[in-house]
């Protein structure tokens, strides 16, 4: 199936199962397999790296959300209602409606964005990204990573609307020392959420070939793999996090050698959820990939444009560990209604 008629289908799907903020939820069936993906929905997740046993019993019942998009490209308004795709889909104002109302419902909630928050409408050749972070600064988002669009107005470019941002924006991989990326890039953040320690760190896509040179300057690409080990042992070991979230812009998969979010998973241990962005993949469930030790980590990714809001939630045993994991996603639309 082209790519474009697999998204087509994706989005026509979702809309149809989750406009009306319904979750697709099923029960994960058998244990991953090495170098094989499975949907993830309500229900126990067996095999999971989960919590590192530092959570003490004061977390019990508890209950994390995680709430995700990434490649929004500018994308503050809906499409038309006369759009050829996804007619009337997305908006910034109702996302940030939808947010306020599961916060309301869920209080210990993360709100990620794995990058390309740039490009794509005439917002961003107006304000160049700058009307974007204000308003994401506005909903409270917790960090972002960078995606290859956050380039297009080169480092610069990037350094004059980055101060409208109040979040972090990660990126463990791109060596920014000396550049005017530098004072707004970090390679990790660890948050507090009910008593539990959350390490999130951000990785960038190979920039050679994607940006143009001049657009990136003296900023370094380094193996994601690599990095991801490095970040993965530093958080649960010197920082004492207990679940790990790794902001990609890798892009969720490729026929060739490039790395991607499942060929990460597959090599690396100890990340507990790759949010991924760059391919613009509609995902109506995370996937669990087999990772070196055995345990699993779950990938997913939530389309493009703002038409889908990802969620997540982690709920607690009375030791503090994972005990269900549950996947929604949702398409915002006319017609939003949120459950929960």
């Amino acid at each position: 199936m082209k790519r474009s008629e697999f998204l087509k289908k994706c989005v026509v799907l979702t809309a149809g199962s989750l406009i009306a903020g319904q979750s697709m939820a099923r029960q994960i069936t058998g244990p991953a397999v090495p170098g094989a993906v499975e949907p993830v929905a309500a229900g126990k997740l067996d095999g999971l790296s989960g919590l590192s046993g530092q959570a003490d019993a004061a977390t019990a019942a508890e209950t994390v959300t995680i709430l995700y998009t990434n490649d929004t490209h500018a994308r503050l308004d809906p499409f038309p209602d006369n759009a050829v795709e996804y007619a009337g889909l997305g908006g910034i104002s109702r996302r940030a409606t939808l947010v306020k109302k599961i916060r309301r419902g869920s209080p210990h909630t993360l709100l990620l964005d794995a990058g390309d928050v740039f490009q794509g409408t005439p917002w961003f050749n107006v304000f160049g990204g700058e009307k974007d972070l204000k308003l994401m600064s506005q909903m409270g988002y917790d960090a972002i990573c960078l995606g290859n669009h956050e380039f297009d107005n080169g480092l610069d470019g990037f350094a004059d609307v980055a101060p409208a941002a109040d979040f972090p924006i990660l990126c463990a991989n791109y060596r920014v020392d000396g550049t005017p990326m530098a004072p707004f890039v970090e390679p990790f953040i660890v948050r507090e959420v009910a008593g539990l320690r959350f390490g999130i760190f951000g990785l960038g896509i190979r920039l050679d070939g994607v940006v143009r040179p001049e657009l990136y300057g003296d900023v370094e690409y380094l193996d994601p793999v690599r990095w991801a080990r490095g970040m993965a042992e530093s958080l649960r070991g010197y920082h004492r996090c207990d679940y790990i979230i790794c902001l990609s812009h890798l892009g969720y998969h490729y026929d060739d050698e490039r790395i991607d979010d499942r060929k990460l998973a597959s090599q690396t241990n100890g990340i507990d959820l790759v949010i991924g962005g760059h391919t613009h993949t509609f995902m109506d469930q995370p996937e669990a990939i087999r990772t070196p030790d055995g345990n699993s980590t779950l990938v997913t990714q939530a389309g493009h444009s703002g038409i889908n809001l990802g969620r997540v939630d982690l709920q607690f045993d009375e030791f503090g560990r994972i005990s269900q994991t549950l996947a929604h996603q949702y398409t915002i639309g006319a017609r939003d209604h949120v459950a929960g």
